[in-house]
């Protein structure tokens, strides 16, 4: 073992102590709040990093059920529920509300659709796909906050403890006492951290909060795909267009 990584590892620590020592009382507020913040930010994004890939891996096993299916119905017939994907709620809405329109006025499917009761079945299904993408964007909010307004509360933190600072060299400069670099420094030093504070919980987010919305990007194409393609094989099986 290096004796020298101890050292570091000790003079790093005691580094840290003693500018936290050194911090206002404000300063460490805002820390903590920033500390509180870290950690909702961590916990969404490993909350909608896992929800995302479910749905992506999800997605990607009914696509490959629903394009071997022999008719639209064949899966909704068989009652199945699949928690967590989006294409199966967008299809289940869609299936719904087809079915309940070829069910009107009778008990068995009749085999044709008007074109108007398909417009029907297409809005339905427009709606589906706000609900599954705004369902997967929830949570986002708390990861944009952080990216914007975790530096600015660092800033806050700093600007404040600058001030303090300052104020502190020139009362004691008042009364005759030093006003140098070596008085001034542990409260400069103490200011920064809660700049450095901010950056480590806005850069960790950014990077987090941009990779989520690529991903909820991908995801809300493929719905609209998906319910484009559900309405052209509703079309194909069911429409009849001078009913």
């Amino acid at each position: 073992m290096n004796p020298f990584a101890g050292l570091l590892a000790a003079a790093s620590q005691n580094e840290l102590f003693y500018v936290w020592n050194q911090a206002t009382l404000e300063a460490k507020i805002i820390i903590v709040i920033l500390a509180i913040f870290s950690i909702f930010a961590w916990s969404t994004m490993a909350q909608k990093a896992l929800q995302m890939r479910r749905a992506k891996r999800l997605n990607r096993h009914f696509s490959e059920e629903f394009r071997n299916q022999k008719s639209v119905f064949t899966i909704f017939d068989k009652r199945l529920n699949v928690e967590g994907c989006p294409l199966f709620s967008v299809y289940q809405d869609g299936c719904i509300e087809l079915d309940s329109r070829l069910r009107r006025g009778g008990e068995s499917r009749r085999h044709h659709l008007s074109l108007k009761s398909m417009e029907h079945v297409k809005r339905v299904l427009e709606g589906s796909v706000a609900r599954e993408a705004l369902r997967l964007e929830s949570g986002l909010i708390l990861l944009a906050i952080a990216v914007s307004g975790a530096p600015f509360l660092g800033l806050l933190g700093t600007v404040w403890g600058v001030m303090a600072a300052f104020s502190g060299i020139a009362a004691a400069a008042a009364k005759g006492g030093r006003a140098d670099l070596a008085s001034m420094a542990p409260g400069v030093a103490a200011a920064l951290i809660t700049t450095v504070a901010g950056l480590l919980v806005a850069i960790p987010s950014m990077f987090g909060y941009n990779w989520l919305v690529h991903t909820l990007r991908v995801l809300t194409v493929e719905l609209d795909n998906f319910a484009q393609s559900l309405v052209s094989r509703m079309e194909t099986e069911f429409l009849r267009e001078d009913e």
